[in-house]
């Protein structure tokens, strides 16, 4: 009985391409996911395995044998938003843009900037083939904070906002290496930044709590740039707490630790 493994983007072309590879009839494929591939645009590793074997290649005269149930792939445990450690932390410098990005801070966004960022979005959906819509929302000083709508709106948020977190990324690398005018690009879909602005409040006050009651640091996971300053603002005014952040992009990491006195 033969098996073959492919990263694929969904069952259906994996079975698909065994298919056309064995030269036989889909239904005699069954198939079983065996991975799941993070990343922008989230790929499986899928095992299919051709029925019959292959001797019993798909034909007229050949006999059918009952489908196999296609075992559902167990999902990868999620990470924790909590944070990964509580353990000294390294010296480390406060938050502060790179000299890259200083030079710039005094930008402001503009309506070809705009319209720029949303072409480059676009053609990022395509490549993914995704079906979305994008928008402008709002400008405030060199940040253009754009809508995402459309069928594949949950797709593009993924878990944890994991995926929308990389195609925002993606696109302001993308929009600086061609533009390269300071400008910096937000994407939001479903209302998903003011859910996890809240939910990140919460959480930062909750361990900056623990923070003071075991006199020790505590490290977040890591988190995009408008992420930890959300951290550093609700903080910020907090007695006996100091935040700042470590690492290098894309895994820098807000610590939280007793100020001193």
């Amino acid at each position: 009985m033969e098996t073959m493994e492919i990263t694929v983007s969904n069952i259906d072309e994996a079975i698909k391409i065994a298919a056309e590879k064995w030269a036989v009839d889909a239904s005699q494929i069954s198939s079983n996911v065996i991975e799941e591939i993070p990343g922008l645009f989230g790929k499986s590793k899928v095992r299919v395995q051709l029925t019959l074997g292959t001797a019993d290649k798909a034909g007229p005269d050949a006999e059918e044998e009952p489908a196999k149930p296609k075992a559902k792939g167990r999902p990868k445990k999620e990470k924790a938003e909590a944070p990964a450690k509580e353990e000294p932390a390294a010296a480390a410098a406060p938050e502060t843009e790179s000299a890259e990005e200083s030079r710039h801070e005094d930008a402001v966004a503009t309506d070809e900037d705009a319209e720029r960022a949303i072409a480059m979005l676009v053609e990022l959906a395509e490549l993914g083939d995704l079906e979305m819509h994008a928008k402008l929302r709002d400008m405030n000083g060199r940040y253009l904070n754009i809508e995402i709508d459309g069928p594949d709106t949950t797709h593009i948020v993924g878990k944890n906002g994991e995926t929308l977190n990389q195609l925002q990324y993606l696109l302001n690398v993308i929009y600086t290496r061609q533009v390269g005018n300071g400008v910096r690009i937000t994407l939001d879909a479903n209302n998903f930044r003011e859910r996890r602005e809240e939910k990140l409040r919460q959480l930062a006050t909750h361990v900056a709590q623990q923070v003071l009651e075991r006199n020790e640091e505590a490290v977040f996971d890591a988190l995009p740039a408008f992420e930890r300053r959300v951290v550093h603002k609700v903080l910020s005014e907090m007695d006996g707490i100091t935040t700042y952040s470590e690492g290098e992009e894309p895994n820098r990491r807000v610590v939280i630790a007793p100020s001193v006195s």
